[in-house]
């Protein structure tokens, strides 16, 4: 018999913590009664009773397993690639406190949700770079994810190609072969001043690469802050305004048969980003065998219920009057 919970101390705590009430409950009733003829015998039985469906409480407790079985667990992983753009649009604070952080927060989110995958960090702005490569470790990925600002890459404007064509290259020339369910969250405002990204997107597509897209910001935008003041736009003279533009975001997952989403502080499909991606099928790395067994605290339980309930319903008469 295997046990579940096999925790000796505290079964021995509670049959000792038993004994001692019922011992008090005994000598309460040899003063109460001790004038009066008491029957031995059935207050025996009764004693019998109780001590049964205790233990068999304790028993249901320690959750037994009685037979085993081989039963096959299979492995299954996933390579996901994060790219995150990091030019100066993405402190734009028409998400609070403003598009970058926010991501940051969710990120971290996410990431917890995809512990058994490898997950790997882009940044990007006009030119793309590997942040953390992919990874297992969560507590790396985490310290990157606080690190990211948008000082981290060049700011000349921003290309969606750049990290796509960075994601491909890194899968392809990964050494972990096994891996054949590969996919990209490309997040950003949608702005591109790149060329364009339709040649990329057709060999992710042969490749089986899925981009997930992800908008960040709102049509009506706001102005960039920078320093202690706000960024120009140098051909009005007035402050740039940044907007989300989903249009480049939307044909991106499209192409690679993947989806688009969005987040601000109207839209929050975040949830829907994580359940896209479970659904995303895994490949099997390996299996084991492992030794299971059936709990079957249950009837253990449901019969000691039966003698409680047969306790209450149907008492001995311990004292002739």
């Amino acid at each position: 018999m295997i046990w579940a919970f096999p925790d000796i101390e505290l079964t021995i705590w509670l049959a000792v913590v038993f004994g001692l009430l019922y011992l008090v409950y005994l000598y309460r009733f040899y003063l109460i009664n001790k004038k009066l003829e008491v029957s031995k015998h059935r207050l025996l039985i009764k004693l019998l009773l109780r001590a049964s469906y205790f233990v068999l409480f304790l028993i249901a407790l320690s959750g037994p397993s009685i037979g085993t079985s081989m039963k096959e667990i299979k492995e299954e992983g996933k390579d996901i690639f994060i790219a995150i753009d990091l030019s100066q649009s993405m402190n734009a604070t028409d998400i609070g406190p403003n598009r970058l952080q926010r991501i940051k927060f969710e990120l971290k989110n996410l990431v917890k949700r995809f512990a058994g995958d490898r997950i790997g960090l882009i940044i990007f702005s006009s030119e793309a770079f590997i942040q953390c490569p992919l990874t297992f470790d969560q507590n790396v990925l985490q310290l990157h994810l606080d690190g990211l600002n948008t000082g981290l890459v060049p700011n000349q404007g921003t290309d969606l190609s750049a990290p796509l064509t960075l994601a491909l290259n890194k899968f392809e020339v990964e050494e972990n072969n096994e891996v054949k369910s590969k996919s990209i969250i490309l997040i950003s405002d949608g702005e591109d001043f790149g060329d364009s990204f339709r040649d990329i997107t057709t060999k992710l597509s042969d490749a089986g690469i899925t981009v997930f897209s992800l908008g960040v910001g709102t049509t009506q935008g706001s102005t960039i802050p920078r320093g202690n003041g706000l960024i120009i736009d140098p051909n009005t003279k007035q402050p740039a305004i940044s907007r989300l533009e989903s249009a480049n975001l939307k044909s991106i997952a499209v192409q690679t048969s993947g989806q688009y989403f969005e987040l601000s502080d109207e839209v929050q499909e975040i949830p829907d980003l994580m359940l896209a991606i479970e659904r995303v099928e895994g490949t099997v790395t390996g299996s084991r065998m492992i030794e299971a067994s059936a709990n079957k605290y249950f009837y253990f339980l449901l019969v000691g219920l039966c003698l409680a309930v047969l306790d209450m319903i149907l008492p001995f008469k311990t004292i002739k009057l």
